[in-house]
């Protein structure tokens, strides 16, 4: 039978879903949310500052700063050349997650090397619009899907998201204490089959699989048949591995508004066209559109069709190859929050932090690093400023340096909410400490006390010391949210090189500049 959904617009299960009594119980539940969405201070640098510190000022691409808006970075862009134009769209970060850096992506796709162009994870619809717009001359972004161009597996296998090897879920460890508000993991894959390596600062790419309650959500909204076949894999299956079930892609509104009539299909054409006519973009994930055009009957086929494909996700390695060999280690955020009433899932995170088991078989693949990785000459200092999931990759400098015999002094500066419940590798650093590995730690808990202390305030506490560093060579290394945390330790820097070392802004602008220039201040941001 067909069970009524509390919303008369909308019929839950048909006949021919054929989930179990637990599919059944669990979406009845996640529908009830979904349809009560129905009623649901530091100074920033300025544009030519962030140019200026970014150090591309004088390289013709001052937009290359991950937190300027893309509406400022195309206004730089302005009159360059359409493989310019198309840097300034993507997103800055430089994470690798697209196979490419951003000034290599944009020009793959200048020269019609790549032809798809919804790789941007980072930039999402925002840089998929601005890059159709750029490809086809000006005007209205187009909704049409994108068509990927056939890629063929190159280079070694595990080295490209293209051609992953397969690693070994091994082990999930939570890292925080009672009474915190995050879910984080300590994960861990053998490597020893895969034939795989890495080097500190490198990423590793995880092909995860979508939730499948979240799959069977859609299903049933759908109206179809988990077994659909759709080219020798089913519907359930392909949903599961494939397709992208996050923010709506503009191709679904236009397959929407062309099955529609009315009002309803002029709400699709102005979502396809980046508008928000009723003010709920925020909630139109594949299922809330789903939900919105309920009255929408889409064959499995286009369905599927319009959606993006699945991305990989990259996260940064919090292990030493050098100092345990065959095994890779992980610091991963679990993201869970709502909407309304209605549950959101990080795709990856959820997949590492509650449903992939040990013995599992993953395909991963290591991402080479991007001008981020410990200096050459083992006796340099090193800075690390790593709050939250940022510290991963300098776990690995200090394991590095420690199994490499490493004589440079180590400061890092670490923090997060709550001392008691938040202190990640608390035992670690403190037994690297004592082995005098790490020279310095300096911790700042942002919900402990009156004050918000956070890791951009200690180092101007520390001012001195850290610019007495700078000034012996040391190298600066920053790892965490590219919009708010890593633009305010670079404030910060900023502040710290004017007061200490007797410059005027500009001077110390230019001294941060020249220091990332230097490959002595290096970013790892998201």
């Amino acid at each position: 039978m067909t069970v009524q959904s509390p919303n008369p617009l909308v019929q839950v299960l048909p006949e021919t879903a054929p989930f179990s009594e637990e599919q059944r119980s669990w979406l009845n539940g996640f529908f009830a949310g979904l349809l009560s969405l129905d009623n649901a201070g530091v100074t920033a640098l300025s544009p030519t500052e962030n140019a200026a510190v970014m150090g591309e000022a004088d390289d013709g691409a001052p937009w290359h700063d991950p937190a300027m808006a893309i509406g400022d970075r195309m206004q730089l862009a302005e009159g360059k050349p359409l493989p310019r134009r198309l840097f300034a769209a993507m997103a800055q970060q430089d994470c690798g997650q697209c196979g490419y850096v951003c000034e290599t992506y944009s020009a793959a796709i200048a020269e019609g090397k790549e032809g798809r162009l919804n790789l941007c994870a980072p930039g999402g619809k925002e840089t998929l619009r601005q890059l159709k717009t750029l490809m086809e001359g000006g005007g209205t972004p187009a909704a049409a899907p994108v068509e990927a161009a056939p890629v063929t597996p190159a280079g070694p296998i595990g080295r490209s998201r293209e051609n992953p090897a397969l690693a070994t879920f091994l082990s999930r460890r939570k890292l925080n204490g009672e009474g915190s508000e995050k879910e984080t993991w300590h994960v861990e894959f053998d490597l020893s089959e895969s034939g795989l390596d890495y080097i500190v600062g490198d990423a590793f790419g995880i092909v995860a699989q979508n939730d499948p309650r979240l799959v069977d959500a859609v299903i049933a909204l759908l109206g179809a048949r988990p077994d659909a076949d759709l080219g020798g894999k089913s519907l359930r299956d392909k949903l599961l591995a494939d397709c992208a079930l996050g923010p709506a892609p503009d191709a679904l509104f236009q397959l929407v508004s062309y099955v529609t009539g009315g009002d309803t299909r002029q709400k699709a054409k102005r979502l396809a066209a980046g508008e928000d006519p009723d003010g709920d973009l925020d909630r139109l994930d594949v299922l809330g559109t789903l939900h919105k055009f309920s009255a929408a009957r889409l064959s499995p086929e286009a369905f599927v069709e319009a959606l993006d494909p699945l991305q990989p996700r990259l996260y940064s390695i919090s292990s030493s190859f050098n100092a345990t060999p065959g095994h890779i280690s992980l610091t991963v955020d679990t993201v869970r929050y709502k909407i309304g009433s209605r549950p959101r899932w990080g795709v990856a995170s959820t997949f590492l932090g509650e449903r992939v088991l040990p013995g599992d078989k993953v395909p991963v693949y290591v991402q080479r690093a991007h001008g981020f990785g410990l200096p050459a000459n083992p006796e340099t200092p090193v800075i690390m400023c790593g709050p939250g999931t940022g510290v991963a990759p300098f776990r690995a400098f200090l394991h590095d340096r420690k199994a490499t015999g490493a004589t440079g002094r180590n400061w890092l500066f670490f923090g997060h909410q709550r001392r008691a419940s938040d202190f990640f590798y608390e035992d670690e650093l403190a037994a690297l400490k004592q082995e005098g590995v790490l020279t310095g730690l300096t911790l700042a808990w942002s919900r402990d006390g009156k004050d918000k202390i956070y890791v951009q305030d200690r180092m101007r506490e520390r001012g001195a010391e850290l610019f007495a560093w700078l000034e012996q060579g040391a190298h600066f290394y920053v790892c965490g949210d590219a919009k708010r945390m890593a633009k305010d330790v670079e404030r910060a820097m900023v502040d710290v090189v004017a007061e200490h070392g007797k410059r005027s802004i500009d001077e110390a602008v230019a001294y941060v500049a020249a220091l990332k220039k230097a490959g002595r201040y290096q970013a790892d941001v998201y």
